[in-house]
């Protein structure tokens, strides 16, 4: 970060009164709390970071940001007010965003988003030096965060943003100010809490409306929400998989070991792509980073050289190779479309002598929850599975689901119950696909199949 003085950042927040000195950092974590920085006191379900403003002055930090007023002792005058800690969080990364005239594209959709950011990221590097989000820092803590990292060397930034309910990508647009959006589609995530996908597509499209006039706004034409969307304000540009009606789109598909070859089209040109990871879900990614590049003016050879070393971060199908059976580390997150997504790429798994799911809880679907799992295990049962191995309460239906069509399920409630049946079941040449909802810790799972 680059100094702040913190009259600024008094503004920015709305604190009234008379300050003098410079901020180096901003910190929301006294156990990692930088000499200089201005400690920012947020409150959660489990903590208040009010109780730490003494101890952040101790281990030496500058000023603080507070919204209770307290006795905080001899550093009292360096405690700065607003009505809100969060919000004055996202207010001075917007001051700070101001200062640099950077290329910035905003990432959001219901599913593969983190995924997409990351090659959009890396096709971006092959141009600029670019700041990206970090994992899945995507919302009103860690966009901030994310920002504070420009400095003068960065010429672009590629931005996640999440969302659990409407005017939340408002707020994180406001801040970032992205110049190009890309929404990779509306399925059902947080449908608990805002009702239909028409309202989710609503809170996605914020994003768009945070865009200036003309700017770029890149959609995938495959899904069935975001194909019918149009504007008088900006450019709509549309990536696909399934039809050529499309900006770019992808043909001669096919998927080994994997990886994922294919041919990015466009009205008058092609280039061939071979992308370190597998599934059509992965090639609708990799078009829209590609649109991204080429409206950054990255050339279509770059573009294409730079997909082909992308590397997936995390458990997000990380593919990992033990004692002659493969094991595809999807747990980072799950939802019935990108469910059926690494069902349909299982499938497709050229060379595996059996298949093998452990899937887990989705969260957050609320009402259809039960109907949603059902589903996902028929669709498991119908399209090559051989053994369905289930964990969590809501994980029993896709074995009732998948018994419906074919006996291939089992239903397990403690994970090291499952590891006992897998590391059973598991042989050389098998395919094992791992996936669930993040807050079902199916590391945990993997963890007792590789010891």
């Amino acid at each position: 970060m680059q100094p702040m003085e913190i009259q600024e950042i008094a503004r920015a927040v709305g604190c009234r009164g008379n300050f003098s000195g410079m901020v180096e950092e901003i910190s929301t974590d006294t156990r990692t709390l930088p000499q200089g920085c201005l400690f920012v006191a947020l409150k959660g379900e489990r903590f208040n970071g009010h109780d730490y403003i003494v101890q952040a002055f101790e281990k030496g930090a500058a000023f603080a940001l507070a919204d209770e007023r307290r006795d905080y002792g001899a550093a009292a005058g360096r405690v700065l007010y607003t009505a809100d800690t969060k919000q004055g969080l996202m207010a001075i990364a917007a001051a700070y965003r101001k200062k640099f005239p950077i290329r910035c594209v905003g990432v959001t959709g219901s599913v593969g988003k983190t995924t997409t950011k990351d090659m959009i990221a890396q096709v971006v590097s092959a141009g600029y030096r670019t700041l990206k989000t970090e994992g899945n820092q995507n919302n009103e803590i860690g966009l901030p965060k994310t920002l504070f990292q420009l400095n003068p060397a960065y010429e672009a930034a590629v931005v996640e943003m999440g969302m659990e309910g409407l005017g939340e990508i408002a707020a994180l647009a406001a801040v970032a100010q992205p110049q190009i959006g890309v929404i990779t589609n509306i399925g059902v995530s947080h449908i608990e809490r805002l009702g239909s996908r028409e309202n989710i597509l609503k809170a996605k499209m914020e994003l768009a409306d945070a865009l200036p006039d003309g700017a770029p706004l890149i959609l995938c034409k495959d899904n069935d929400l975001l194909s019918k969307v149009t504007s008088d304000r900006l450019r709509i540009l549309f990536y696909s998989v399934e039809n050529r009606d499309a900006d770019v789109w992808a043909e001669r598909v096919a998927e080994e070991n994997g990886q994922t070859r294919f041919d990015i089209c466009w009205a008058d040109g092609n280039i061939h792509v071979q992308l370190p990871c597998a599934g059509v879900h992965n090639v609708q990614n990799a078009l829209a980073a590609f649109l991204v590049g080429r409206q950054l003016g990255i050339p279509a050879e770059t573009c294409a050289q730079a997909l082909a070393g992308y590397v997936p971060s995390g458990m997000r199908q990380k593919v990992v190779q033990r004692d002659g059976y493969t094991v595809v580390e999807d747990c980072y997150n799950a939802s019935p479309d990108s469910m059926y997504a690494a069902l349909k790429t299982l499938e497709n798994w050229q060379g595996g002598s059996r298949r093998i799911a452990v899937l887990a809880d989705m969260l957050e679907l609320g009402q259809i929850s039960e109907q949603a799992h059902r589903d996902v295990g028929r669709f498991a049962a119908m399209h090559g599975v051989d053994l369905l191995l289930a964990y969590g309460p809501q994980a029993r239906y896709y074995v009732e689901g998948a018994n419906e069509v074919r006996a291939i399920g089992r239903h397990f409630t403690e994970k090291e119950t499952l590891c006992q049946a897998l590391r059973q079941q598991v042989s050389p040449g098998c395919v094992v696909w791992v996936k669930g909802s993040r807050g079902m810790r199916l590391e945990e799972i993997l963890e007792g199949l590789y010891r």
